[in-house]
């Protein structure tokens, strides 16, 4: 099969075109024919996994040392089942499925930048939303998952305010179509290019970043979530620390092991099928042009997600 695999860690050159071993299903595993996958921020920081000395040293340990333990990258897949191993009851060839490759912090599986993926059925895997394509299906796990689990750390009442920054990225649009569904009244802090789109998501109120004394039009609101984590900041982030009420709750995603329940995932389905979130695509690329999809990840200015077809 097709595939990509990262030979090293460092720039994205690492991130070679290779012909790979078809996997075969388990027992218990369903055999995915990947038609479209996902480059995230994640892929990102483990591709080039240039963090701080005792970062690195945590990561290799979980990824390998030198170059990652499994070669081949990727979290995200939307596709068609083509096989499955015994055991398996809740799919039949030929369905069309989505997938998310972790279900908890101690079970994870890389391997969708490839044209074939196995992953053990009680996974997060379920039948791809109706009504979606698998590039928007392929857009849903990653910014979704990592987004509610930032929402399940608060309790949103119809009218609270919540404020969100980075809300134009793959976790950050996700988090304004989540907070909207739960009730609450959503500013978006992002750049002033962006605003048509956090509107278009049912933002009530925008502030960008990069205006002068931006940080004058924050308010008070009950959650102030943080989308993007250390690797961003500006005056307005870290005013927004401070604009919490007294009984508010300020929640970064770097804040712990984000978890990725498979009732989160099913969830994301139903409100997928529902119309009560969609997809956000920046770009589409082939899955030969991934170090050009990862180059632009890198760059830190995606809207939503970077979406790799296969």
């Amino acid at each position: 099969m097709k595939a990509i695999k990262c030979i090293k860690y460092g720039g994205s050159e690492n991130l070679v075109f290779v012909e790979a071993e078809k996997p075969s299903p388990k027992h218990n595993e369903v055999l995915i024919k990947i038609h479209a996958t996902s480059v995230t921020a994640s892929d990102v920081l483990i591709r080039r996994l240039n963090e701080p000395l005792i970062t690195r040293l945590i990561l290799q340990l979980i990824f390998g040392f030198g170059k990652p333990r499994n070669p081949i990258l990727g979290m995200v897949s939307s596709g068609t089942v083509e096989g499955k191993g015994d055991g398996v009851s809740s799919f039949s060839i030929g369905d069309e499925v989505f997938a998310y490759g972790s279900i908890s912090p101690t079970k994870r599986h890389f391997g969708s930048y490839a044209e074939y993926i196995c992953l053990p059925e009680d996974w997060n895997i379920a039948h791809k939303p109706t009504g979606i394509s698998h590039n928007e299906a392929a857009a849903i796990p990653y910014g979704g998952l990592l987004a509610s689990h930032l929402l399940n750390k608060t309790s949103i009442g119809k009218g609270d305010k919540v404020l969100i920054y980075g809300a134009s990225g793959s976790i950050g649009t996700m988090a304004i179509q989540l907070a909207k569904h739960a009730g609450a009244h959503v500013t978006s802090v992002c750049s002033g290019r962006n605003f048509e789109l956090v509107r278009s998501l049912g933002s009530d109120e925008v502030i960008d970043y990069t205006a002068k004394n931006a940080e004058d039009q924050l308010g008070m609101y009950k959650y102030v979530i943080d989308a993007v984590g250390n690797s961003k900041s500006s005056i307005v982030k870290e005013k927004s620390k401070a604009a919490v009420t007294p009984t508010g709750k300020y929640i970064s995603i770097d804040d712990g092991v984000p978890l990725t329940p498979k009732s989160a995932f099913v969830n994301l389905k139903t409100l997928a099928e529902k119309g009560s979130i969609k997809a956000v695509i920046d770009r589409i690329y082939p899955l030969e042009k991934m170090s050009e999809a990862h180059d632009y990840v890198e760059n830190g200015h995606k809207k939503g997600n970077v979406i790799i077809t296969v």
